[in-house]
């Protein structure tokens, strides 16, 4: 059996949305144990975004043999950013890792981008993949380079695919910043925001294996748009204050301490 087993608190979790991509479960649980495995202790939770094929039948299969395999499942769609936030939420490691459900993300990147985190960098907030060499349609990959020129130009954040599926960060930083829809294509610009250090690390990419793209391009310029704007806001309204004092014991932790 390829896997940690069930006593040890996990070191990190692996969050991976999920939505009519049954095809795509076996292979990427076995992708992520093999990954992860040499790494110490890890759970992979697969939101199950409201799927109506198999996906939910093939990842409880799975189970018996990879104890750290859970399934979180939605009653009905609602979003990869909403999925990846009940991901993290459910989490019990204070690290997490993210990987699209579609087969596109290689889980053996994984390490990668976990390595700074587990070495405990001081203020790092984010470990952002970058895709090369994609493997979308030529129109998504055209649709994707405007938008990630438009977007850089207009949030300043430091990256060229921020809605690269690979991604890793301290759980409590994640579930820290603002939640709306879409919210995911936006991390590294939130993150940036909250005065975090963000790194970027190149990623391989790969045809889809499962199911089919749950975004148009038109259906994704238009949201996008709006997004954009309403994280340019976001940006400009935040005022990081300097601490410059703060004791060291809580007022309600001294009265229950005297």
């Amino acid at each position: 059996m390829i896997g940690t087993p069930r006593n040890p608190p996990p070191l990190f979790s692996i969050v991976v949305p999920m939505l009519n991509e049954a095809g795509s479960v076996e292979p990427l649980a076995r992708e992520i144990a093999a990954a992860c495995a040499p790494l110490g202790a890890f759970e992979a939770i697969f939101v199950n975004d409201g799927s109506t094929d198999a996906t939910s039948e093939r990842i409880a299969a799975l189970r018996a043999e990879f104890p750290w395999l859970r399934e979180v499942r939605h009653a009905r769609p609602c979003g990869q950013s909403a999925a990846l936030r009940t991901g993290v939420t459910a989490a019990r490691a204070a690290i997490v890792c993210t990987i699209d459900g579609d087969g596109q993300n290689p889980p053996a990147e994984i390490p990668k981008l976990l390595a700074p985190l587990l070495e405990g960098r001081p203020g790092l907030g984010l470990v952002a993949g970058q895709r090369i060499g994609r493997q979308d349609s030529a129109s998504k990959r055209l649709a994707s380079r405007l938008a990630n020129r438009l977007r850089a130009r207009i949030l300043h954040d430091g990256t060229s695919d921020s809605a690269c599926g690979l991604k890793a960060f301290p759980r409590e930083v994640f579930l820290a910043l603002p939640f709306f829809d879409h919210m995911h294509r936006y991390l590294p610009a939130l993150v940036r925001r909250e005065g975090l250090a963000v790194e970027l690390v190149d990623v391989a990419h790969r045809a889809r294996c499962s199911g089919a793209s749950k975004y148009t391009n038109t259906g994704r310029a238009v949201a996008g748009l709006r997004d954009l704007l309403g994280v340019w806001w976001l940006l400009h309204r935040r005022r990081l204050p300097q601490i410059t004092h703060s004791d060291s014991t809580h007022p309600e932790a001294a009265r229950e301490n005297p």
